[in-house]
């Protein structure tokens, strides 16, 4: 699939005329102007197109270039646009073109994670939790100034969404956001030095794959 940015502003029409074009997605519309969900699916035979909207900003892909190209075709009739080229970044996501595929990663952000924490220079660690141990709810005594705990965690979630490694401890330590203690600012200094070592980690789209199978690891008891 290629992928195309392009910035979108409606077209300004008579007052009290809403604008007529309609399309569908899954399991939802978008239609009027009014954008009830961000993602638009189409599907028409062998072709397929994939549309995300957030505000002003669309990402399009498609199975064929000329699909591509009559969805844009079709929109710029619509609507005023501006077409950005190939897919770079997207809200803070940096896209990079890839052999087998796209690769979607937060490097820079991670990075600026780091700076704020002043753990650009820390010694990474191979994991991002202490295993022999687990955070307590009440254990310690509290932080004195929670602000900065809340803002590094509350930054650590947007980064799950390139990094799945550590959903886990991101959502561990965000259940402590509203009383942290001491012992929580350490196990969210691990995950910093998890980060510190793994900047260039991220997600890879593979253009072919001979599996379309789901595989879910779990050890719940």
């Amino acid at each position: 699939m290629s992928a195309q940015q392009v910035s979108l502003r409606p077209q300004a029409g008579p007052p009290g005329v809403e604008p007529s074009v309609c399309y569908f997605s899954t399991d939802s519309r978008v239609c009027g102007g009014q954008v009830r969900y961000r993602s638009v699916l189409y599907h028409h035979g062998a072709e397929t197109a994939y549309l995300l909207l957030y505000v002003d900003d669309i990402v399009l892909t498609a199975s064929s270039e000329s699909l591509l190209r009559w969805i844009i075709a079709s929109l710029q009739q619509e609507f005023a646009m501006k077409d950005l080229g190939a897919l770079h970044h997207f809200l803070g996501v940096t896209v990079e073109p890839h052999p087998a595929g796209l690769l979607l990663h937060q490097r820079q952000y991670t990075l600026d994670i780091l700076e704020r924490a002043g753990m650009t220079d820390c010694k990474p660690c191979s994991t991002p939790v202490d295993t022999q141990g687990k955070i307590s709810e009440a254990e310690g005594t509290p932080v004195t100034d929670p602000t900065t705990y809340q803002s590094l965690a509350g930054a650590l979630q947007y980064l799950t969404f390139s990094r799945p490694d550590i959903t886990y401890v991101v959502q561990q330590i965000c259940l402590h956001m509203h009383d942290p203690r001491e012992p929580h600012p350490t196990a969210l200094k691990r995950i910093l030095r998890y980060l510190c070592g793994t900047v260039d980690f991220g997600l890879l789209l593979h253009r072919q794959s001979s599996s379309t199978e789901l595989v879910v690891y779990t050890d719940a008891d």
